[in-house]
């Protein structure tokens, strides 16, 4: 994994989309990561420069692919 994907999956409060467009920026390169998740590169090159949002089901098969983890977190009650 890139160092970006690293740095950002360190902090607590980072959100899943913020998670996905530094991987992507990390990444090889679009086209590697269209043929590896079947999602279309121009779908992903929108994503990352901030003019689409993802889908749940595509956000899910990117996650799976850079080896992003979500998890719930239990807060404290008051």
């Amino acid at each position: 994994m890139s160092n970006t994907y690293y740095m950002a999956r360190r902090k607590q409060n980072a959100t899943i989309t913020k998670l996905l467009r530094e991987a992507l920026a990390g990444a090889e390169s679009f086209a590697a990561v269209e043929r590896a998740t079947g999602v279309k590169r121009q779908s992903l090159m929108k994503f990352a420069r901030g003019e689409q949002s993802l889908r749940l089901d595509i956000a899910d098969r990117l996650a799976a692919y850079f080896g992003i983890e979500c998890r719930r977190v239990r807060r404290r009650k008051a």
